[in-house]
């Protein structure tokens, strides 16, 4: 008859057989160097990049600021004529410097 504590050993090992190995990632080889001893210090740096790219999202149509401050666009921007697209900024240039505080 087992008794309860190897019952207990027993669902440990199970579980233990069960569980995924967790995998390490490999050295990089300023520390691999570092932890050979050769008198080479790992430093860290971090680099960053920048790149300048400028989007312009005129298809989308001017913003439009809503009376609760938040923000939205034009859904038929796409199907306005010249004419009322450039209606449309007018009074909404004006509307939204209302709206923000500016004017």
């Amino acid at each position: 008859m087992e008794t309860v504590e190897n019952q207990d050993q027993d669902q440990g090992k199970e579980l233990e057989e069960q569980a995924p190995q967790l995998l390490a990632l490999p050295e990089t080889s300023s520390a691999a160097a570092a932890a050979a001893g050769d008198g080479v210090e790992a430093v860290h740096s971090q680099s960053q990049t920048t790149t300048q790219t400028t989007v312009k999202l005129d298809a989308l149509g001017p913003l439009v600021v809503n009376s609760d401050g938040t923000l939205s666009r034009i859904a038929n921007w796409a199907d306005m004529t010249d004419a009322e697209r450039e209606r449309t900024v007018q009074v909404l240039g004006r509307r939204n410097r209302i709206r923000i505080g500016r004017e």
